[in-house]
């Protein structure tokens, strides 16, 4: 797996459009979004479908084909340095094949941001146009508006990424060790609902695997790990980074599983890295080269997130 390519830092002032490509949003939120990044001196514009509700189904900000069109619409205005999305939930699966992947890819590199259902885009960008992505806070999302060190983490990341070129989460080692790969993965259960889609990655292999999921039982969560293992998702993987699994069972129930599963798997494991669905999540980017330190719980990026 070779490092993908890094779109640009942002710069004071840059124009930053806001999606909703699955979940709906409360405009109260997206609104206390925008103030915070209007205070970086970024200028924010909301794509035209951000509020939609679907008309049938209530967990899904508009039709596939607006959430679709405001994404793509986003990606290819040159105006535009960064797409960041304004939540998860549910429904980028729906609306990933109705994008022109062609039509982006010449629209060039950019900065793409979210993280939880927005796994299946990361996961998207990565293997379609060879873009590294930001599993990152999003805009509208309260484990965003209200904590200062996400906040802070993320706009580093977005302006000054070498001073987070060493990301240092306060975890610990499962298994210890250290191992050098390419950054990937996100949320549990969406990496095991891309299996057996169209144009996607088949594996980890010369990867480091983000893992975390949020308000699952156990048994679930190892079927997901058990789908992913069954498809061969983990052969070559290099390490492997656990994030944070709130509202699922305890987290020792969870750690006993993860350890089953993943402990056998002969690579350095991190647990509590501090990414995903927590209070203060860190920025972690997606298709860069890195060593991972287990026993420091550190990764250290070969060259900024962002060129």
């Amino acid at each position: 797996m070779n490092p993908l390519t890094r779109p640009a830092r942002l710069a004071p002032g840059a124009r930053v459009a806001v999606v909703a490509p699955s979940g709906p949003i409360p405009e109260e939120r997206l609104q206390a979004g925008l103030d915070i990044l209007r205070g970086w001196d970024l200028e924010p514009v909301v794509a035209p479908h951000v509020l939609d509700r679907h008309p049938s189904f209530d967990y899904l900000a508009g039709t596939d084909a607006d959430r679709a069109r405001d994404l793509q619409d986003a990606w290819c205005d040159p105006s535009v340095s960064a797409v960041l999305c304004a939540r998860g939930g549910y429904g980028a699966l729906r609306m990933v094949e109705l994008l022109d992947w062609t039509a982006m890819r010449a629209a060039g590199p950019k900065v793409f941001v979210g993280y939880s259902d927005i796994t299946t885009l990361h996961e998207a960008f990565a293997a379609r146009m060879g873009l590294a992505t930001l599993h990152g806070p999003m805009t509208a999302a309260l484990d965003f508006l209200k904590n200062a060190r996400a906040q802070e983490h993320l706009r580093t990341t977005l302006f000054a990424p070498e001073q987070v070129q060493v990301i240092a989460s306060g975890g610990t080692a499962l298994v210890p060790g250290r191992a050098r790969g390419v950054t990937l993965g996100g949320c549990l259960s969406l990496l095991a609902a891309d299996i057996g889609a169209p144009a996607v990655r088949t594996s980890a292999r010369g990867g480091l695997l983000f893992l975390e999921d949020i308000g699952e039982e156990t048994y679930r969560l190892d079927r997901y790990v058990t789908q992913l293992a069954r498809a061969g998702w983990f052969e070559g993987v290099r390490g492997v980074v656990l994030g944070s699994w709130v509202d699922c069972d305890s987290y020792d129930t969870v750690r006993a599983m993860l350890l089953d599963r993943l402990g056998g798997l002969g690579v350095p494991v991190v647990e509590e890295f501090g990414f995903g669905h927590c209070d203060g999540a860190l920025t972690i980017p997606f298709g860069a080269a890195a060593e991972l330190d287990a026993d420091t719980a550190t990764l250290t990026l070969d060259v900024p997130a962002l060129a």
